[in-house]
């Protein structure tokens, strides 16, 4: 009893931490190398609305949500719109994954990005608005995300 007790406040303690980042401007993000883009850099995203999600091949919850994010890359206009899934795995598991997992967004791999954004379970998802600050962040399934996406994409000027 005592160790689902201690088990919980520390995931709570932890989701607090987190959740301590929404307003603030965050971490620029890093990686070794990219898929489906060339490197990206929040500053160089400033105006759109960002999603920068941090996942793992190896996590069945993050390939829950992968076909999500595809779904909403489908659905968002690309100007008003960026998705970045960051993994620390190398290019040699990414790559096929990636591949077969259809993921239409941009994929960092060889992250280190997931330590400064204080992120202690995956898959998690932060979404920064057109302001560069971050507005919001939990699971990418969360049903608070996509209208919050949505309405910050709203407000940004379509390219089109």
């Amino acid at each position: 009893m005592r160790y689902a007790f201690t088990t919980a406040l520390l995931l709570a303690l932890g989701a607090m931490l987190v959740q301590a980042q929404d307003g603030k401007k965050p971490k620029e993000i890093n990686a070794k190398g990219w898929l489906n883009s060339e490197a990206v850099t929040l500053e160089n995203l400033k105006g759109k609305v960002v999603i920068v999600e941090f996942w793992a091949t190896w996590c069945p919850p993050c390939r829950a949500s992968i076909p999500h994010l595809v779904s909403l890359r489908d659905k968002i206009d690309k100007s008003k719109l960026e998705i970045i899934g960051l993994t620390d795995e190398p290019l040699s598991k990414v790559e096929k994954f990636a591949k077969d997992m259809k993921m239409n967004y941009t994929v960092g791999y060889g992250s280190t990005s997931g330590e400064a954004y204080n992120v202690t379970g995956i898959p998690h998802a932060f979404v920064i608005g057109p302001d560069g600050l971050v507005k919001w962040d939990g699971h990418p399934m969360d049903e608070a995300m996509v209208p919050l996406v949505q309405k910050l994409a709203d407000t940004v000027k379509s390219s089109k």
